[in-house]
C-alpha cells in the first residue's frame, strides 16, 4: 500500500514538474500582403509548424508598404515579409535600422494593361497604378517603362492606390488606369477579367530578389532565438507549400485566405510549386537579384548619388543559416 502511494505521489510530482517545465509558446506577429507569396507563412502556422518551433506566430495582412513600414517601426509586429526594397526604403527614406534576414521569391510579377493598350507608346499621357510611388514594384514598373521610352512625371503620372488587390481592382473599375504590376492570384483573374500581359518582370528587367523577411535591427540582435525559430518555421512552411503531396491543402488554403475559386487557387499553386517563377526553394535570398533591387533604386530615384551601395549593408543571413542549422540537427 504504501509503496503504490509513494508511486502515485512520485507520478504526480513528476506531472506537476513536467507542466512547470514544458515550454510555453512565444508569440510573434507577422505582417504581409495577402497574396499567393503568403502561403509559406500561411502553412507554417495552419499546419502547426511554428508550434513545433516553439512559436505562436499571428498572421496579420496589410493593405499597403506605408502602412506595414510604419507598423514595423512603431513595433506594432516584430516581422514584416514583403519585397525586400521595402527595408531598404526604411533605412534610407525613414532612417530606421532594419535589416533582411531571408529571402522568398522574385515577385512572380508580370507588368498588365488595358486590352487597348497595343505597345508601351500607348501608355504615354495616362495613369498607372502602383502601392507606394518609390519602393519595391513601382520601381520595377518606372524601369521597364524608362527602357521603352517613357519617363515617370514626363510621359505618364502614378496613382499610388495601394496593394494588389487595389491595382487589379482599380483597373477593372475604371478604364483610365492603363497599367500595374500584378501577381498570382490576381494576375490570373487579370487574364480571365481581360487584362493583358505585356511579360513577367524577371524576363524584362532581370533577377530580382522580391519578397523576403526584415526586421528591427535592434530586435532581432534581442531576439536571435525566436527569430532563429521562425526562419526555420518558414522554411518548412515552404517546403511544405511546394510539396505535390501536399497540393489539394495548398490550394484549399489559397482558395479560403485569398477569396478566389478553387480553379484560380490551382493555377497559383503551379506557379508558386514552379522552381524557375515561383517560391524560392527554401526561402533562400537572391544576392544577385538583390543587387538589382539596388541598381534600380540608384538608377530611377537617384539615390546614393546614383551608385548602388554593398548589399551587405541590409542583409544578414546569419540568422538564415542558424535556422538552416536548426533544421539539420
Amino acid at each position: 500500500m504504501h509503496r503504490k502511494l509513494a508511486c502515485l505521489i512520485l507520478i504526480g510530482v513528476c506531472g506537476v514538474a513536467f507542466a512547470q517545465t514544458s515550454p510555453k509558446l512565444r508569440s510573434l506577429k507577422v505582417k504581409m500582403f495577402p497574396g499567393a507569396q503568403a502561403l509559406p507563412v500561411i502553412a507554417a502556422a495552419s499546419q502547426r509548424i511554428f508550434e513545433r518551433h516553439g512559436l505562436k506566430v499571428e498572421v496579420l495582412f496589410t493593405a499597403n508598404s506605408q502602412e506595414q513600414r510604419d507598423g514595423l517601426a512603431a513595433g506594432k509586429f516584430q516581422i514584416a515579409q514583403a519585397a525586400v526594397d521595402n527595408a531598404v526604403a526604411m533605412v534610407e527614406l525613414a532612417s530606421k535600422d532594419v535589416v533582411i534576414v531571408s529571402g522568398g521569391d522574385s515577385s512572380m510579377n508580370e507588368l498588365f494593361v488595358q486590352p487597348e493598350v497595343g505597345s508601351y507608346a500607348d501608355l504615354k499621357g495616362h495613369t498607372l497604378l502602383v502601392d507606394a510611388p518609390n519602393t519595391a514594384y513601382a520601381l520595377q514598373l518606372k524601369k521597364i517603362l524608362l527602357m521603352n521610352g517613357l519617363k515617370e512625371g514626363a510621359d505618364y503620372k502614378l496613382n499610388p492606390i495601394g496593394g494588389t488587390t487595389l491595382r487589379l481592382r482599380g483597373m477593372r473599375e475604371n478604364k483610365e488606369f492603363k497599367a500595374a504590376m500584378l501577381n498570382p492570384p490576381f494576375s490570373i483573374d487579370a487574364k480571365a477579367a481581360g487584362l493583358k500581359s505585356m511579360g513577367r518582370a524577371v524576363d524584362l528587367i532581370g533577377p530580382y530578389q522580391a519578397n523576403g523577411s526584415f526586421v528591427l535591427r535592434s530586435w532581432a540582435r534581442a531576439n536571435r532565438d525566436s527569430l532563429e525559430r521562425y526562419i526555420a518555421g518558414l522554411i518548412e512552411g515552404t517546403r511544405w507549400a511546394v510539396s505535390p503531396a501536399n497540393k489539394d491543402a495548398a490550394v484549399k488554403i489559397l482558395s479560403e485566405r485569398l477569396k478566389v475559386t478553387p480553379e484560380v487557387a490551382t493555377q497559383t499553386w503551379e506557379i508558386l510549386s514552379d522552381p524557375k517563377v515561383g517560391l524560392a526553394r527554401d526561402g533562400r535570398f537572391d544576392m544577385e537579384g538583390f543587387r538589382n533591387v539596388l541598381a534600380l533604386r540608384a538608377e530611377i530615384e537617384g539615390t546614393w548619388g546614383g551608385k548602388p551601395p554593398a548589399p551587405e549593408r541590409y542583409v544578414d543571413l546569419s540568422y538564415y543559416e542558424g535556422a538552416m542549422e536548426r533544421l539539420t540537427r
